[in-house]
């Protein structure tokens, strides 16, 4: 596959296929061969695969942090500023 930046716009196209580029019986036989594709996860990506995969909700905490909402007692001025300071490390 070949990608081309925003100056190598091609024209106008017949909407019937097929829309691709003839090639040699040669070019295709060594292409096929010397490309791979290849895929790389993060880190931080096999970290949330793993968790959705295993549960990752932890229903124990959530159960408390609801009975704590019910009660009233969740928020906190201390929970707050931890919150907006998260907040603005994150925009700032």
């Amino acid at each position: 596959m070949n990608i081309n930046g925003p100056s190598q716009v091609h024209g106008a196209q017949s909407v019937n296929p097929p829309h691709f580029t003839q090639r040699t019986q040669s070019a295709q036989g060594t292409s096929a061969t010397s490309q791979t594709d290849r895929v790389e996860i993060s880190q931080e990506a096999q970290a949330a695969m793993k968790s959705t995969e295993a549960g990752g909700i932890r229903h124990d905490l959530v159960n408390q942090i609801r009975s704590q909402i019910a009660a009233g007692t969740y928020d906190t001025p201390e929970k707050m500023n931890a919150a907006v300071d998260r907040m603005l490390d994150q925009i700032g």
